[in-house]
């Protein structure tokens, strides 16, 4: 069986659960639509006070929040309930009928969740980047559409790295899961351009935590000019994580003793 096929399949079985609670959906708008609301306001007070914030114009800010929604909705549908799945495995002992199967066991506990609702912030941030493109007045061509594209896979792909080697502390401390309430905190941060942040924060969420990658790069490519040794730098960076990722989860599994220890 191919990776594809599983992935469909793991996919087609998770949309099914989530459709039996169809409330869900109505919960996740309402959500989704206030947290906009309160970033909107946030967002109207500031440009009150001053007509660009560190050279952000308001529709420039506008692209950065709406890359933060996409991202965000990608990581709350596929990545994060996967990753919590993991640490409750790696505690309980339930990883051991996954490390059965004949298929890689990173790409199984990778695929296994899917929350299908979350998407709602995934179109709203769609919708709040048409909307800013739309204020700044110019056209989006195909290779600037491309470029955005390939940004947000790179960042999410980055993203998706730190967080199985976070998730992945599991297999060494009892706590590791705390871990991760430290990193959505650094998310929280990539709502605004890294630029207008301290150096060392600064430093921090563009190698460290990449939200800088997931988030401000590709709000520039759309707002600003985006320069191609940008994207080559990106590209460093996410095989550069997602090997680390596999050794640090690699040797996480030779450590992890199962339910029958």
């Amino acid at each position: 069986m191919s990776w594809l096929r599983v992935a469909r399949v793991q996919l087609r079985l998770a949309v099914l659960g989530e459709l039996q609670y169809r409330i869900n959906l109505l919960v996740q708008v309402v959500q989704s639509l206030i947290a906009l609301g309160t970033g909107l306001v946030a967002l109207a007070l500031v440009f009150q006070q001053v007509d660009r914030l560190n050279g952000w114009s308001a529709p420039e800010l506008l692209t950065v929040m709406g890359t933060h929604l996409l991202v965000g909705g990608l990581l709350q549908s596929w990545i994060q309930p996967n990753m919590a799945r993991l640490i409750q495995d790696v505690r309980e002992g339930g990883l051991d009928l996954l490390l059965t199967r004949p298929m890689d066991a990173q790409l199984l506990v990778s695929l296994r969740e899917f929350r299908l609702w979350q998407l709602v912030d995934l179109l709203l941030g769609l919708l709040v980047l048409a909307l800013a493109l739309r204020r700044l007045g110019g056209e989006l061509g195909l290779a600037q559409a491309l470029a955005f594209a390939l940004l947000v896979a790179m960042g999410t792909a980055m993203l998706y790295a730190i967080w199985l080697m976070l998730s992945a502390s599991a297999f060494w401390v009892i706590r590791g899961g705390d871990l991760l309430e430290v990193f959505s905190s650094f998310h929280q941060a990539g709502r605004w351009p890294v630029d207008l942040y301290p150096p060392w924060l600064r430093g921090t969420l563009t190698f460290v935590l990449p939200m800088a990658f997931a988030v401000t790069v590709p709000a520039e490519t759309l707002a600003r000019h985006l320069e191609p040794r940008v994207l080559v730098l990106a590209a460093w960076l996410t095989v550069l994580l997602l090997a680390l990722s596999r050794a640090v989860w690699q040797a996480g599994l030779r450590r992890y003793a199962g339910a029958s220890a």
